[in-house]
């Protein structure tokens, strides 16, 4: 078991500088799968970046460098992108792609760009933090709501 725990941590270490720190109550690993799932008041955090939820799975290619994260239950966050976007927000269920550094959000999704004082309210939200885009689409009853401060400019009289 401490072999497989050792195995486990190696495989979800980031190639990049930034130690990824996941804490959770417990989890399971199926190295033939290339899936480990996280169970119980799950941390995930990598940098200024940081992801909870009740069940993160994290799938991995042959390589075992992490290709998928799903994470469900009451899913909070605070991200940081490459252009230093800061969001933080929730939704109950978020798929980060780590290869094209993209976070897809579903049900309740409820997003604060806090840098820009934006909030995205949707069914389905998705950021890519490299380019710095978003998009959003509304549930069959609910529109997509998003609110944002505009400055604007005195007019002389």
């Amino acid at each position: 078991m401490k072999h497989l725990w050792i195995i486990t941590t190696l495989l979800l270490l980031s190639v990049q500088a930034q130690q990824l720190k996941i804490v959770a109550k417990t989890f399971d690993s199926d190295e033939q799968k290339g899936q480990t799932t996280f169970n119980g008041d799950v941390k995930i955090t990598k940098g200024f970046d940081e992801l909870n939820a009740s069940k993160v799975t994290v799938y991995t290619n042959m390589k075992r460098k992490p290709t998928k994260y799903i994470a469900l239950g009451n899913v909070s966050f605070y991200i940081v992108t490459e252009n230093k976007a800061i969001y933080k927000g929730k939704a109950q269920k978020v798929i980060f792609y780590p290869i094209k550094k993209e976070y897809h959000f579903y049900k309740d999704v409820n997003i604060q760009q806090i840098d820009e004082k934006k909030e995205i309210i949707g069914e389905e939200v998705v950021i890519g933090t490299v380019e710095g885009k978003a998009r959003a689409k509304g549930g069959s009853k609910k529109p997509v709501i998003m609110t944002f401060e505009i400055e604007e400019k005195e007019t002389k009289k």
